[in-house]
């Protein structure tokens, strides 16, 4: 379509008037949702972040995460899938089997990889495996982590992950999603309550939120996944940049910082 529109417009110009039409059409498709990094002789097609988000949406594409395991169950795109299972096994060993299983044999099932952004080879690696393996519809999000939360992107923490910062992190802040009754109840000592269910217009306004650092990291939970990604949703609006969402429940965490 594009390229029809321009020629027409070329034809009805005068030949000073062409290469300023031609500039303008070309800034008018500049999105940075819409780019990727246009790598020339890939095996694999690149896929953007728009393109990625709508993948996730509708369910069109399984998602891996092809980093390693400590990396995954930090923070990872909401919905991924790691193929890193046990931190010790080698990805050659789990790669082909491992994704194999996610898509219940099915090759042509339409994949997207990535890792941690445009100077990490993991998810190139991985794409070329793929493809020799006979995978048929493999892409890269080559842009990675790195410019998904910069996107503001969701982000999901593993529950592994979640008590390494938890027990180690000092500068880290957890917010507790749960209602104002259920927090004063029982809660994790050194978390913030922020209930999902006050979320007005001004609710962050008055929540503690680290705003000397927008860089620090801001760990979400609650008393399930839905009540913490509310508001990981909602700090997608702000300048808030390292940001990751415990999807399992209050229940599961207690438990587990109890028995650590």
């Amino acid at each position: 379509m594009i390229p029809k529109i321009h020629s027409l417009i070329c034809a009805a110009l005068g030949p000073g008037l062409i290469a300023i039409a031609s500039i303008s059409i070309a800034m008018a498709q500049v999105n940075v949702y819409d780019a990727t990094l246009a790598e020339p002789n890939q095996e694999t097609p690149q896929i953007s972040t728009g393109e990625l988000r709508r993948a996730l949406a509708d369910g069109s594409a399984l998602v891996i995460d092809a980093r390693k395991h400590s990396e995954f169950v930090a923070g990872h795109i909401a919905g991924a899938m790691s193929t890193m299972q046990e931190e010790s096994l080698p990805l050659a060993a789990v790669i082909v089997p491992v994704v194999e299983r996610l898509v219940g044999g099915d090759k042509s099932k339409a994949i997207v990889v990535y890792c941690n952004g445009p100077h990490c080879a993991a998810s190139r690696k991985l794409g070329e495996q793929l493809v020799a393996a006979g995978f048929t519809n493999v892409r890269r999000y080559q842009l990675g982590m790195p410019l998904w939360r910069t996107l503001n992107g969701p982000v999901e923490i593993e529950l592994e992950g979640i008590l390494r910062i938890y027990k180690f992190d000092r500068t880290a802040v957890l917010l507790d999603a749960r209602s104002a009754k259920d927090f004063s109840e029982r809660s994790l000592p050194g978390t913030y309550n922020l209930p999902a269910d006050q979320l007005a217009p001004d609710g962050l306004a008055k929540a503690p939120l680290p705003r000397s650092d927008f860089n620090t990291r801001i760990v979400l939970f609650g008393s399930n996944g839905a009540e913490a990604r509310a508001i990981a949703d909602a700090l997608a609006k702000t300048p808030f940049q390292n940001v990751s969402y415990f999807p399992g429940t209050f229940d599961e965490l207690l438990a587990a910082v109890n028995a650590h």
